[in-house]
């Protein structure tokens, strides 16, 4: 079966086209590196010809908010009317869970355009909202520092191994297209600064983490399950100590 990767050499992409392609899949890889944009449409026609599937993982270079609505908004009115053309039975998008509760947020008002893009393309669909990935902690932390403290919303979170989140995808790949969302998180739930502490003490980063109610994540507010899955169909087995302790993973 040929299944177009979008964003497929990132870090969610790489690892959905070396789970297909173990799977004996023909798993194509597509991004600008590999000589498909999908915000100019460059190579887009060529590359789903006679493709079955196609999973897009792709995501903005750009947070900012008008970059990224044209991001999200161009690639998909490029992608899924191409994808509609050459016959393509099943779009598997990944997106985040809480995205309809965080449209105060530029980057999650882009997925919500992307999201119902799909919708309406005619494209048979399934799209997966999942939760924060183990692999942003430390991202979280940079853009939450003031100082030495790293101010984080008083929320709880529900994050995921990458590579839970890519066996996911390559699995619903294969699947029928179940027409709506589904959403996956992580094995437990935390308070954001439970998580983040961990994550600091791992690496020994000389920084304080506390919460605070007004704090933004996104440039949205958040109520205390915002960012955690109301209905899970799947929990990632990997727990966040056990990752975590991999030397590999303290960066």
């Amino acid at each position: 079966m040929k299944i177009i990767v979008i964003g497929g050499t990132g870090l969610i992409g790489s690892q959905v086209v070396h789970q297909l392609q173990q799977a004996g899949h023909e798993a194509i890889a597509a991004s600008p590196n590999t000589g498909v944009n999908t915000l100019t449409g460059e190579g887009l026609s060529e590359v789903l010809q006679g493709a079955q599937i196609v999973v897009d993982v792709s995501n903005s270079p750009s947070f900012a908010d008008e970059p990224v609505m044209h991001f999200f908004k161009t690639s998909n009115e490029n992608l899924l009317p191409t994808e509609k053309t050459a016959g393509v039975q099943h779009h598997i998008a990944l997106s985040v869970v809480g995205t309809q509760k965080l449209q105060a947020s530029g980057y999650f008002r882009a997925k919500q355009v992307q999201e119902d893009l799909i919708r309406a393309s005619g494209v048979p669909y399934t799209i997966v909202h999942a939760t924060q990935f183990f692999e942003f902690a430390g991202g979280i932390v940079q853009m939450s520092l003031s100082g030495n403290q790293v101010v984080l919303p008083d929320a709880n979170i529900q994050p995921i191994a990458s590579k839970d989140v890519a066996a996911f995808m390559a699995t619903t790949a294969l699947a029928a297209p179940a027409g709506k969302i589904l959403e996956i998180g992580g094995p437990e739930k935390f308070r954001m600064t439970a998580w983040i502490r961990q994550y600091v003490q791992a690496t020994h980063k000389n920084v304080e983490v506390v919460a605070d109610a007004a704090a933004l994540y996104s440039g949205a507010p958040l109520d205390a399950d915002t960012l955690t899955p109301e209905a899970a169909v799947h929990l990632g087995p990997t727990k966040y100590a056990d990752w975590i302790a991999q030397p590999e993973n303290q960066r």
